[in-house]
C-alpha cells in the first residue's frame, strides 16, 4: 500500500520532514544528488556480460546509483532470462524516444536519464558520469530525499517543496521506488552465453511508481508488500515526465 502523507502528520514521515523555506531546484554547487545509471541488460545477450560487471563496480560507489533493468527481448534465441521483464523493455522504449533513438539495445546505459552510451564502453560512462556531477545549478536540477524504515519494515520518502525548472514538461515529476537483488549467479544452459555463470548486480525484482511531484512538499509511506520481498536495497527517485532528466535519487539498503 502507497500513502501520500502531509508532512504536519504524526509518525514515521513526519519525521523526515524538511524544515525552513523551500530549497531551490539545484540547492548548492557540490551538493548534487548521485549520478542515477541505468543498465539495459540481459543474460540471452553475448556483448551484456562486461557491462553486468562494470555495473557491479558502480554499485560500490557512493556518487553513483546504479540500477540493472534486465530487458526480455532476447528470451527466443535459446535462454530465458529469469530477470526479464517486459515493463523493463517498455521503459527502454521511452528512453529512445525521449533520447531520439532509433532502436533500442543491450548493453545500454542511460545515466541521469539525460544521456546513453555502450555500457561496456566504461570509460565512456565514466565520462558521461563525471559532465554530469560536473554541472551547476542551472544545468542539473538536485532535489534531496530522504529515506526511512518503520519499525514494521515499511517506507518513508519525504522530499521538500522546491523550484521546479521551467522546462519541465507539464511542470511536475514522477516518484519512482525500484527494488533490487545486490547479486545474483546464474549458470546459463542455453543461448549465447551458454556454459556461463553469469554475475548480475543490482537487479531490479520491482519498479512503480509511487507518487507525483509539483514542487509542493511530498511524504509518502510504502507498505513493504509492495516490493519484492527478496530485495536488500531499495531506490527511490525523481524524474521529470515523459522519461525526462533525474532531479534526485536516494537508496537505501534493508
Amino acid at each position: 500500500m502507497i500513502t501520500r502523507r502531509a508532512f504536519t502528520a504524526t509518525g514515521l514521515a513526519a519525521g523526515l520532514a524538511f524544515a525552513g523555506r523551500p530549497v531551490p531546484a539545484a540547492h548548492a554547487a557540490g551538493s548534487t544528488h548521485p549520478v542515477l545509471v541505468e543498465l539495459y541488460t540481459s543474460q540471452g545477450c553475448s556483448s551484456c556480460p562486461p557491462a553486468d560487471e562494470f555495473l557491479g563496480k558502480l554499485a560500490q560507489r557512493s556518487d553513483v546509483i546504479a540500477l540493472a533493468f534486465h530487458v526480455d527481448y532476447w528470451d527466443y534465441i535459446g535462454w530465458k532470462d529469469p530477470f526479464g521483464d517486459p515493463a523493463h523493455t517498455a521503459r527502454q522504449r521511452l528512453y529512445a524516444a525521449s533520447l531520439r533513438k532509433r532502436t533500442i539495445y543491450t548493453p545500454q546505459m542511460v545515466i541521469d536519464g539525460v544521456v546513453d552510451a555502450v555500457g561496456s564502453r566504461w570509460w565512456d560512462v565514466e565520462g558521461k558520469i563525471k559532465q554530469r556531477q560536473a554541472m551547476g545549478p542551472a544545468e542539473r536540477t538536485s532535489i534531496p530525499i530522504r529515506l526511512a524504515r518503520a519499525a514494521n519494515g515499511a517506507l518513508a520518502v519525504a522530499v521538500p517543496e522546491a523550484a521546479i525548472p521551467k522546462s519541465a514538461r507539464a511542470g511536475r515529476a514522477d516518484l519512482f521506488l525500484a527494488a533490487m537483488d545486490s547479486r545474483h549467479v546464474t549458470k546459463v544452459p542455453r543461448g549465447e552465453n551458454s556454459g556461463r555463470a553469469l554475475e548480475d548486480f543490482n537487479v531490479v525484482r520491482g519498479f512503480s511508481r509511487i507518487g507525483r511531484y509539483d514542487g509542493s512538499m511530498l511524504a509518502v509511506e510504502v507498505d513493504p508488500t509492495a516490493w519484492h520481498q527478496g530485495a536488500d536495497r531499495l531506490a527511490v527517485f525523481l524524474q521529470a515526465r515523459d522519461t525526462g532528466p533525474i532531479w534526485g535519487a536516494a537508496q537505501l539498503l534493508l
